[in-house]
């Protein structure tokens, strides 16, 4: 059976970077249109709230491919192989323990208190076995109608069955699990900031 990609974009976190956007574009309208002089000075820290909402909660993905997993986070992208990972664990956001270490994906933070309270023991069916701590507990961020959780089963189901398999047996390449900066987001960031400094004390 061919393998399903699964691509996770949180949803919240794309609505909010909407509403971040717009409201900082109208912002930046009334400024301009209020005093032309004022919105040059002033227009830099709304574009930096924007750019922001856009870095920290519209570009964070986590993609589930054949071949390993790709987590897009704000300042990096990791692409991790299937051989390199560990274990997972969802105690603050999704983690992926590898041979080289802890991989947080952003996109993918444990459910708020809120969210767990309304937990029943079906919220936990089906969930691996590698899930478990040493006396077979399981964390509320584990419960698969959480999206951490969910996405940990997913993940979880894959990996054991390569595991079982006997796919792992080689080994891990050291070069196949890599890491990108965002230099460009970095860059603009710094930039922005240093604009909003500037247009502040002038």
């Amino acid at each position: 059976m061919a393998f399903q990609e699964v691509l996770y974009r949180p949803v919240l976190g794309r609505t909010l970077a909407v509403v971040t956007a717009v409201v900082c574009a109208l912002g930046a309208v009334v400024l301009f249109w209020t005093d032309g002089m004022a919105g040059i000075r002033y227009v830099w820290p709304i574009a930096l709230v924007a750019f922001a909402a856009w870095a920290l909660f519209w570009r964070p993905s986590l993609r589930v491919q054949e071949h390993g997993i790709t987590v897009e986070n704000v300042l990096r992208t990791y692409f991790v192989p299937w051989p390199a990972i560990t274990s997972l664990d969802t105690r603050y956001a999704l983690t992926l323990h590898t041979v080289s270490g802890r991989v947080g994906v952003w996109a993918a933070p444990a459910p708020g208190r809120h969210r767990t309270l309304g937990l029943a023991s079906k919220d936990f069916d089906g969930v691996g076995a590698s899930a478990r701590g040493a006396h077979g507990s399981l964390r509320p961020a584990d419960a698969i109608t959480t999206p951490s959780g969910n996405l940990a089963q997913v993940i979880r189901g894959h990996w054991e069955r390569l595991r079982d398999a006997g796919a792992f047996a080689y080994g891990v390449d050291p070069d196949a699990m890599t890491v990108t900066w965002h230099r460009a987001t970095i860059t603009v960031a710094v930039v922005l900031a240093i604009a909003s400094l500037v247009g502040l004390l002038i």
